[in-house]
């Protein structure tokens, strides 16, 4: 039998005396033995806040995204221990795919996105920088840093790796340690994965910790400094938001719950079509997927009033051919998560049922006699505009209702119903459908997924959270978010608003501000290694005339003879030209060649250019002159990083005329 253990204050603590038994799903019989530990949480919370933060806030985001991306290749190297475990839980290997390849991937993506998206340092900046003063010696910038205390996690039992993994990853990328707590039907699975991530050695001490049990006064310590993100039922999550601590701290709560999800099959998918095909395949995996135990999964299927029949005779053939069974063998579809579980989603089938007509039930198929196991469940409702339970009530479990619609409008309608969801899916190929439904209903869902038979092939699937994009989603479904790439990340952060003057925020932020101070670098800065250039490094070049010859030859050399800068007259009828005017990229070729140094040297490559803007026309005659700045560096790999120059160029009367980021790889040796 299992005993999974916590983890608190760098110690496993072995389950206690009024431990529980772990039920198996699949036959009855005792699996685990856990909970009934004596945790000390205030020492929990201690722990993290003085030894996991501080540790993890030392590191900077790129150091932090590193460690994340080794821990991924670490469970990715081990993960064949976790499915050995995986059908204790009921899920096939098909299902644990979704909870444990994906809750690496996930952490692997959120990694990334670290190394791309944020600085190589330990302040976020939000935003450009607000001039609020006349002459620039006074500024703003938004900028975002660490909470200083700890992020504690509730987890719901359908995914015990994937549900932590999503969570921790841009909770420990934000720089806060964690405490996780899964539900306890699963929690030797989460327990597997974090001795795992333990052994490793890769997080520092403090980072994470794990309660298998109860969470005790917990929830009555936490400060305002802390967050709590829970995923489970709306009762659950009114019950912890609502304690009285949590409310005078305004602690951060974020919660992911109830989603009657709905599909819509749109008015051109009729029988026959690659989208009404899709439609059936869809809507039978969702159903089918960890036996329906999923947060996004289709709890309502919206169909035109003409394609119900279709849909329902399509749709109730596929379900036949799912086989139920023992997940450990080749069975498709395993057991709901507990005896307890399928009872409860009989329960809330029975309401739905007073509202519908059942047209696929238990003797269609052969179900095992495990406490678990429980077949595909149909309904069909000819009064969605009447019905409540169906609006109201998740069954979490393989249960869906079929709903008629008369147009596009009563579809989105109907959708919005569920008063708010995860995730809402369309399946057209008519782009005006798409837009008509998107105005509609995009307010009531966190995420629309669009498809068909041009997108299909490509498609991630109406049940997919991506780390990419906002999981979560407005009323019943929490109205809190997770993931979402970076903004999931700043959710364990706090925005601040800085001002003072350039130098302040240069030196808060570790990126040059125009206005700031700048540096003279022994030699020209092409000839200066990654490590050896410094931020604010500037060199000033000397100035070039621009004349009309130059102009006409970039005209005709390019074929970019727009009439501003081949037509004296038509130029000065132009409110933005006092006549022939340059062009502005030939003023961007003329500031590479006056600020380049040709002979090789660190820098390798011009990767690209940020923020282009023209201020100022320059004529024929004028001369301009560039300032070239080092703003930012990122490493970037471990033989070069990347260097961020800000580029102005100014005209004979120091008018600035032109601005862009240059992006330029330089090794970190000579």
């Amino acid at each position: 039998m299992l005993e999974p253990n916590s983890y608190a204050y760098g110690r496993w603590i072995t389950p206690g005396a009024s431990a529980k038994n772990i039920i198996s799903p699949v036959n009855g019989a005792a699996i685990a033995r856990a909970g009934g530990s004596d945790l000390d949480f205030g020492a929990m919370i201690t722990h993290a806040t003085q030894v996991g933060g501080p540790a993890l806030r030392a590191m900077t985001f790129h150091q932090r995204a590193k460690m994340l991306k080794a821990l991924a290749v670490y469970l990715d190297g081990r993960k064949e221990e976790l499915y050995a475990i995986n059908p204790l839980t009921g899920a096939t290997r098909k299902d644990g795919g979704i909870d444990i390849d994906g809750g690496i991937i996930t952490m692997m993506v959120i990694a990334s996105k670290g190394r791309r998206e944020m600085p190589d340092g330990h302040v976020y900046v939000d935003g450009d920088i607000e001039q609020i003063s006349r002459k620039g010696t006074f500024l703003a910038q938004h900028i975002a840093t660490p909470l200083q205390g700890v992020a504690v996690h509730i987890n719901a039992f359908n995914f015990p790796v994937w549900g932590m993994l999503e969570k921790l990853a841009p909770t420990l990328l934000a720089g806060v340690p964690a405490i996780v707590k899964p539900a306890t039907q699963t929690c030797f699975l989460t327990e597997a994965c974090v001795r795992m991530i333990v052994d490793s050695g890769i997080l520092p001490d403090g980072a994470l910790q794990l309660i298998v049990g109860g969470t005790g006064d917990l929830l009555d310590r936490l400060g305002p400094q802390d967050v709590v993100a829970f995923t489970g039922s709306a009762d659950t999550a009114l019950k912890l938001r609502s304690n009285p601590n949590i409310m005078r701290n305004s602690t951060r709560f974020t919660a992911e719950q109830d989603s009657l999800n709905a599909s819509i099959l749109g008015p051109d998918a009729v029988a026959g079509t690659p989208e009404f095909d899709l439609f059936i395949k869809q809507a039978a995996s969702e159903m089918t997927t960890k036996a329906g135990q999923k947060c996004t999964a289709i709890r309502r299927m919206i169909v035109p009033e003409g394609q119900m029949d279709a849909v329902t005779e399509a749709l109730s053939e596929r379900l036949k051919k799912i086989t139920i069974g023992d997940p450990a063998g080749d069975a498709r579809m395993g057991a709901l998560v507990s005896g307890g579980q399928r009872a409860d989603v009989l329960e809330k089938a029975a309401m739905i049922g007073t509202e519908a007509e059942q047209v696929l039930d238990q003797n269609a198929f052969d179900v095992p006699d495990g406490p678990g196991f429980l077949a595909p469940m149909l309904f069909r409702c000819a009064d969605p505009d009447g019905a409540q339970n169906i609006h109201a009530i998740e069954a979490f479990g393989p249960v869906s209702t079929l709903l008629p619609y008369r147009d596009t409008a009563h579809a989105a309608e109907l959708a919005n119903r569920g008063q708010g969801s995860l995730v809402a899916s369309l399946i057209t190929h008519d782009p005006q459908v798409a837009r008509d439904v998107t105005l509609c209903s995009a307010a009531w869902h966190g995420r629309l997924y669009i498809s068909d038979r041009d997108s299909m092939g490509e498609g991630t699937g109406h049940g997919s959270p991506l780390p990419h994009l906002v999981h979560g989603g407005p009323g019943r479904a929490g109205g809190g978010e997770e993931l979402g790439g970076v903004r999931g990340v700043l959710h364990y952060m706090q925005r601040t608003a800085i001002q003072g003057g350039p130098d302040v925020l240069t030196a808060i932020t570790g990126q040059w501000v125009p206005g700031s101070k700048q540096k003279t670098g022994p030699d020209h800065p092409f000839q200066r290694t990654f490590r050896e250039i410094e931020i604010g490094e500037t060199i000033v070049t000397d100035p070039r005339e621009v004349t009309l010859s130059d102009i006409e030859k970039f005209a005709h050399f390019t074929g970019d003879t727009f009439y501003a800068h081949m037509d004296d007259d038509a130029a000065k009828a132009n409110p933005f030209f006092p006549g022939r005017v340059a062009h502005g990229y030939l003023l961007l070729s003329f500031a590479a060649g006056l600020f380049v140094q040709p002979d090789p040297g660190p820098v390798l490559a011009n990767t690209g250019l940020n923020s282009l803007s023209f201020q100022k026309p320059v004529s024929p005659g004028d001369t301009v002159h560039v300032r070239l700045t080092a703003k930012r560096k990122t490493q970037r790999t471990d033989d070069y990083g990347e260097v961020a120059w800000n580029v102005t160029l100014f005209n004979q009367d120091t008018e600035q005329v032109a601005q862009y980021e240059l992006l330029t790889m330089v090794s970190y040796e000579r």
